[in-house]
């Protein structure tokens, strides 16, 4: 069962809470793709963390990233639509893979689709450029 043929035990007529967000059941299987898809073409880890930012707004992402189970090898993409915020953070052996100039062209392309209102797509770009200029390990 996926999450979008959950039954409504409740009644409630409310779907469930893991649709209570940005992105309708076709984007979040669109991203979890491009997410299996990254990891398995470059074989770094990457996460996709999509909420509200405390400030400083790169000192949160960078404790998100630090919480993955493979910090090292993992690429942390961090979005808050509401603040406008997106930050990138790479773990060491992930940075020498995709340096810093290939993450703000990714970034860039991100911003623009965001800025066209389309934040899945805009996720899944970035997960696919990130991933490639990664190449294969």
């Amino acid at each position: 069962m996926t999450v979008g043929e959950q039954v409504d035990q409740a009644g409630t007529g409310t779907p469930p809470e893991v649709l209570d967000g940005p992105f309708s059941t076709r984007q979040l299987l669109r991203i979890d793709e491009a997410l299996r898809l990254a990891d398995h073409g470059s074989g770094l880890v990457f996460s996709v963390y999509v909420g509200g930012l405390d400030e400083p707004v790169r000192e949160h992402a960078e404790r998100l990233h630090r919480q993955l189970a493979e910090p090292d090898k993992s690429v942390l993409i961090a979005v808050s639509p509401n603040q406008r915020q997106l930050e990138v953070v790479t773990g060491r052996y992930a940075r020498k893979r995709i340096p810093d100039t290939y993450v703000k062209l990714a970034a860039l392309s991100m911003v623009a689709s965001f800025g066209g209102g389309d934040l899945a797509g805009g996720i899944i770009q970035g997960l696919d450029q990130l991933a490639s200029h990664a190449g294969r390990a």
